[in-house]
């Protein structure tokens, strides 16, 4: 018999595909077909700073006043309203759903989490899943300056939270393999979600203006997290799950064999519905059986790269292979 479980930042899944966080797990019915159709766990939409932030802006502009106090009152009104909604979201998937419930938080300061972060963890939360999107395109800014900001969000979100923690990050650091190593040396985060995904621009020459280059994934997105789950699940003894491009069960069976634990699908579930999910569980458990696996831990991590390997050699080897017949 085929055993799909694994564990991920200490939670035991029935199998290792996660719906991600996106807007289709930010209602209690989508959420509740996400499991329906077998989905190992469910992160929830994200709650944005920004979008707190811009709302935040826009009732003070309704709301003129030169009070001090009546500013404060609308500035908390504002975040704990979006805080009650989200936790609410929270209480009402725990009750009805079986499998592990993560919350999730879009931060782009060390702003006020360290409460909104112990609420979300007395609202049922199992895990939190920190989500930091930073894009270095401020030429006054170093590297370390855009690093600090993970360490310094970490620490604030983590004070005195009881809840597992796992960082989705971005993909943009000089050092990413050094800044996810410090980062997991902290003790402060269990795991790593590989990576976020931009908003990804584009420009329409007739109309001279920016537009959007398409906001879903494509399968050929895989490569980015399939590099870098297998370079850093070989070091660092985090749990890692992979993002991006994970349309089928082809790809979930690869970003395992690279060392993840949980892969994390949605542009596929937008695509093709909730059952597509049904489809990549009953596709890699179809690829374990055809190759006699009867858990996941026996392939998972079979072709990570191993601590003290020397990866620019890999890469080079693999660069000039593929090369090499082109002239």
């Amino acid at each position: 018999m085929t055993d799909l479980t694994t564990n991920y930042l200490g939670l035991k899944l029935k199998n290792p595909v996660v719906a991600g966080s996106c807007g289709l797990t930010g209602s209690l019915v989508k959420i509740r077909e996400l499991a329906d159709a077998g989905v190992g766990a469910v992160v929830l939409k994200s709650l944005f700073e920004e979008q707190i932030e811009a709302d935040l802006k826009s009732n003070l502009e309704v709301y003129q006043t030169d009070y001090p106090e009546a500013y404060d009152y609308i500035k908390e009104y504002t975040r704990d309203s979006a805080v009650s909604d989200y936790l609410d979201l929270i209480s009402d998937a725990k009750k009805d759903l079986d499998i592990p419930v993560i919350a999730s938080l879009n931060c782009v300061t060390a702003a006020e989490w360290t409460s909104f972060a112990k609420r979300i963890a007395k609202a049922g939360a199992d895990a939190l899943e920190i989500n930091i999107s930073l894009l270095p395109s401020d030429p006054r800014k170093s590297c370390s300056d855009y690093e600090q900001i993970y360490f310094d969000v970490v620490n604030k979100v983590t004070d005195g939270l009881a809840i597992p923690i796992t960082l989705k990050m971005s993909s943009y650091s000089s050092s990413l393999a050094s800044l996810v190593s410090r980062l997991f040396w902290t003790g402060k985060v269990g795991g790593f979600v590989l990576f976020n995904r931009y908003y990804r621009p584009d420009i329409d020459i007739d109309s001279l203006s920016l537009t959007s280059a398409g906001v879903l994934s494509e399968p050929a997105e895989i490569s980015t997290p399939l590099r870098w789950v297998a370079l850093l699940s070989g070091m660092v003894e985090a749990d890692f799950a992979a993002s991006t491009g994970v349309h089928d069960g082809a790809a979930a069976v690869k970003l395992i064999l690279a060392g993840a634990r949980t892969v994390q699908t949605v542009s596929a579930l937008y695509r093709n519905g909730a059952g597509q999910a049904t489809k990549i569980i009953s596709d890699l458990e179809t690829w374990m059986q055809n190759h006699s696996f009867t858990g996941i831990e026996q392939f998972r991590g079979r072709l990570s790269y191993s601590f003290g390997s020397d990866q620019s050699a890999f890469e080079r080897i693999q660069f000039m292979k593929h090369y090499a017949g082109i002239v």
